[in-house]
């Protein structure tokens, strides 16, 4: 019997440069996740979302299925995607 990861809604909030988003979208891929990857350097939109939802500037910001997480938190990113380490 095949075991298959539930589905989680993960939306990454990044910029092209950013070292860190490039570093969380690996980790996610590491972990067969998909994710939604929104650019706020390209959608000003995006950019007040995630400023409004998340109180943050800078990047990235995760939301996972409406949490939202903070820079490249590890273990908060495993506990809402059940990841284990």
């Amino acid at each position: 019997m095949e075991v298959t990861m539930p589905e989680h809604k993960v939306r990454i909030f990044s910029t092209t440069s950013c070292p860190w988003c490039i570093k969380v979208k690996q980790y996610l891929e590491e972990h067969k996740i998909e994710f939604e990857e929104i650019n706020v350097q390209e959608d000003q939109e995006a950019a007040k979302e995630m400023v409004e939802k998340s109180g943050q500037t800078g990047v990235p910001v995760l939301e996972i299925d409406g949490q939202m997480v903070i820079g490249f938190d590890k273990e908060k990113i495993d506990e809402l995607l059940g990841i284990k380490g």
